[in-house]
């Protein structure tokens, strides 16, 4: 029983040190501060593959080149596009306009992505690691995640030891009676 409790114990500790991180990249994203982007597509492969974790983090537009990789929202579904800028130019004060082409893709995106001061650019690549999010993010598998998390929380509130008997006390007299003890008719 002991070693059950260590392992719930670790697993336990583990656990929470990756509810902290989850805590603190959630935070983040809330901020501001950091983009985390699951793959979809293959249109920057083989660089970027579907199925990979991406973490952008802003970046002034004004620093962006010919070249780079951003993450920008598209004008047509509005969810974040990441591909190669082809062509960057000042539109205005405090405005841009970005081209851009997917590595895969043969031409390249319709239009032009406006775009104000700061873009998403990627900093951090996990490979498959988006499919791990999205596999963690179905019911079929929180449910059962769940469930073990409660048991090891129960493993680790156990107590480790059992119980132990207590020794008599030689200074104190036993209670029991004996035959000696016991009064004759």
């Amino acid at each position: 029983m002991r070693v059950l409790s260590a392992v719930g114990n670790a697993v336990l500790w583990l656990l929470a040190a990756l509810g902290v991180a989850s805590l603190l990249v959630w935070g983040a994203g809330k901020a501001g501060l950091l983009q985390p982007l699951v793959v979809v597509s293959g249109s920057m492969e083989p660089g970027i593959m579907t199925g990979d974790l991406l973490v952008d983090v802003r970046v002034p537009t004004e620093q962006v080149e010919v070249g780079d990789v951003v993450s920008l929202q598209s004008p047509i579904n509005e969810n974040l596009v990441t591909h190669r800028v082809v062509a960057v130019e000042r539109t205005g004060e405090g405005t841009w306009g970005i081209r851009l082409k997917g590595d895969a893709n043969d031409v390249e995106d319709g239009g032009v992505y406006e775009v104000g001061d700061h873009v998403w650019h990627p900093v951090l690549q996990l490979s498959g690691g988006g499919n791990v999010v999205a596999a963690l993010s179905r019911p079929s598998v929180v449910v059962p995640l769940g469930v073990t998390l409660l048991a090891l929380v129960g493993l680790a509130l156990m107590p480790s030891d059992p119980p132990r008997r207590r020794e008599p006390d030689e200074t104190q007299p036993d209670p029991t009676p004996t035959r000696e003890s016991v009064p004759t008719p």
